[in-house]
């Protein structure tokens, strides 16, 4: 039985969803704060997370964004935010299906019905394993956080982590300096730019053959860093 997490702050429309979701098979699992679906997002096993945005404690963009960077469980965004900024910031932070605020309980099955679909025949291609990422010669177990190089285990620091998992989480991607500080270290992080350099040398090091000159974690000169596959 697949198992549903709700994060909504409304306790109506909350138990509509669950009450539903559960008459249609599923089970469901509610959290009325976003810093308390984010906990249970990361904690439980969950086969799809239905989630606000406008939620106390932290909003449905930072624990979209939060949860994603950890697993590939699918993301519904339900929310009355009709503008299209809102619906491109959601799926820009990873969001799989954008519902909009009323919607019919019918549809609403329906779109997870067809996200759950798509997620297990991803995992039964072997395209992508939810607890770990694989490229190259670089395996990432998420659960315990260990990285492995040639199937041996090298040490990273937390940040270390955070920015190698990031940046192989969104592979051939560019990004600038300023937006790796920003994701990794928090848009109100206080200090230098120069750490992510620093961070990113250290990678190379830890990943690299040559880490003067790098294969995978590559500068764009002008324009900043990315992973290559």
């Amino acid at each position: 039985m697949k198992r549903i997490l709700i994060i909504e702050d409304d306790p109506v429309i909350a138990e509509v969803q669950k009450d539903y979701l559960e008459a249609s098979g599923f089970t469901a699992d509610i959290a009325d704060r976003g810093d308390l679906g984010l906990e249970m997002a990361l904690a439980a096993r969950y086969d799809l997370i239905l989630l606000d945005l406008m939620l106390p404690r932290m909003d449905g963009y930072e624990v979209c964004r939060r949860i994603r960077e950890a697993s590939n469980v699918p993301i519904l965004i339900v929310s009355a935010k009709k503008e299209e900024i809102d619906k491109i910031r959601g799926f820009g932070q990873g969001a799989d299906d954008y519902i909009l605020k009323p919607f019919g309980l019918g549809e609403l099955v329906a779109r997870v019905r067809a996200h759950l679909a798509r997620y297990d025949r991803l995992v039964g291609s072997g395209e992508w394993r939810r607890d770990e990422l694989h490229l190259h010669n670089i395996r990432i177990d998420r659960q315990s956080r260990r990285v492995f190089v040639n199937e041996e285990e090298v040490p990273f620091t937390a940040k270390e982590y955070d920015l190698l998992h990031f940046l192989v989480s969104n592979p051939n991607r560019v990004f600038r300096k300023e937006e790796l500080f920003e994701r990794i270290w928090g848009l109100d992080a206080l200090g230098d730019h120069a750490t992510v350099t620093v961070h990113i040398s250290k990678l190379r090091e830890k990943l690299e053959r040559d880490p003067s000159k790098p294969r995978y974690v590559e500068t764009v000169w002008g324009v900043g860093y990315r992973f290559n596959v």
